[in-house]
């Protein structure tokens, strides 16, 4: 892939990004993803593939529209499955997202009372205190899929919207380096995490490094195991390095 800029628009690059991935597919192979464990669970129907042994997965659309047509049917089968849902939406966003549901024949006043799903504010879960902390996220999440089995539920499918992050921009480096920290949680459980991701809002080379963060993505609607994913080890040491010059550049969108 072309090194990116910062100036490109999310349109564009998003078009540009899957002319580059489709070019590149099958290169670049990491079989299993991160070292990871043998599911026990079934593999997941997801986006014109499955989710089998690694689960961890960034989608990248250009409108609610194009989210929405991709996660429903996902989400839907979820509950048919007696998975439990997990939704990390906007603040603006819960009244319709709970109609989305509503209207594919989700029982949402049930799975609410049930908690089979639990909707929940994306700045409360990674700001509780107005701050990102990564080490307390790690925990967080470790602990969200640690009660599956506590609560009579074979795994979790857990959708979290990360618009948040361009709010500050001084969080988007922390969160790049959440998103490869956190694959040795996922690895070591069934769950199945979607991070969705609006190409308009963030710059070329933050989607690169996004995109490089998970095992999983979707590109133009369809998941695909990600010939771009970096094992942490490596993408936090190189990450890292390049840090001070990323905070340094202008933000332009």
């Amino acid at each position: 892939m072309g090194e990116a800029t910062t100036s490109i628009s999310g349109w564009t690059f998003g078009r540009r990004l899957v002319h580059d991935y489709s070019t590149v597919l099958g290169r670049r192979q990491y079989p299993g993803g991160v070292n990871a464990m043998k599911k026990i669970t079934a593999p997941i129907p997801f986006a014109g593939s499955q989710l089998d042994q690694t689960r961890h997965v960034c989608a990248f659309f250009n409108s609610a529209e194009e989210e929405y047509r991709v996660l429903l049917p996902f989400i839907k089968d979820g509950f048919r499955c007696g998975h439990k849902a997990i939704h990390v939406v906007n603040p603006d966003q819960r009244r319709d997202h709970l109609r989305r549901l509503d209207e594919v024949g989700i029982d949402v006043a049930a799975a609410l009372q049930s908690g089979q799903l639990e909707l929940r504010i994306n700045r409360d879960v990674y700001l509780p205190d107005g701050r990102f902390d990564p080490d307390r996220m790690i925990s967080a999440f470790e602990q969200l899929a640690c009660a599956n089995s506590a609560e009579g539920y074979p795994l979790s499918r857990i959708c979290c919207r990360m618009d948040w992050t361009v709010k500050d921009q001084s969080h988007v480096d922390d969160v790049i380096e959440f998103e490869s920290r956190v694959n040795d949680v996922w690895r070591r459980h069934e769950d199945a995490v979607i991070c969705t991701y609006h190409l308009g809002q963030f710059r070329g080379d933050e989607v690169i490094d996004i995109l490089r963060t998970h095992p999983m993505v979707i590109i133009g609607g369809i998941l695909q195991q990600n010939p771009f994913f970096v094992p942490p080890d490596e993408f936090l040491r190189e990450f890292r390095q390049r840090r001070p010059h990323r905070s340094a550049s202008p933000a332009a969108a």
